[in-house]
């Protein structure tokens, strides 16, 4: 098992992507976001095992314990995978979103503003569009309404 990192108190720069690095990017993306929902799904698989063996009430025996001990450990090891990828997009300065949508936020700058381009696993282009910080989480806005110049992009 790997030992956690101690976390900082301190703050963190987090990296603004251009809206071109972010296109380049989803491919390498869409790998990182395909393999945590995949985990993800693994956890949940794991842990509705878990749950379903533990609401049965019969004298459990030498043969269960054995079975509850490997959906143990198979919880384990799916959540250490989730967490590894996690850590990878996280080192990108990209943020899961929504694990089973396979939804991503990266950070850019709008004007003076923070945004996030809304990275989607399932969509044709990837990026699918951006919202400004202060928006609600389920707020999406279409590409088309950034103008280059306000993403730090020649026009």
């Amino acid at each position: 098992m790997k030992p956690r990192r101690k976390r900082s108190k301190r703050a963190r720069t987090i990296r603004l992507w251009k809206k071109t690095e972010a296109f380049k990017a989803v491919p390498y993306l869409r790998s990182i976001i395909g393999s945590l929902r995949e985990h993800w799904l693994e956890v949940l698989t794991a842990e509705r095992q878990i749950d379903l063996a533990t609401q049965l009430k019969k004298p459990v025996k030498r043969q269960q314990l054995l079975e509850q001990e490997k959906q143990g450990d198979e919880l384990h090891r799916a959540r250490e995978k989730f967490n590894d990828a996690l850590d990878e997009l996280n080192r990108l300065d990209v943020f899961l979103l929504e694990p089973v949508r396979g939804l991503a936020l990266m950070p850019f700058r709008k004007q003076d503003d923070l945004a996030w381009y809304i990275v989607d696993q399932f969509a044709p282009s990837g990026l699918i569009g951006w919202r400004k910080n202060d928006d609600p989480i389920e707020e999406c806005r279409p590409l088309e309404l950034l103008d280059d110049a306000a993403v730090g992009q020649p026009a």
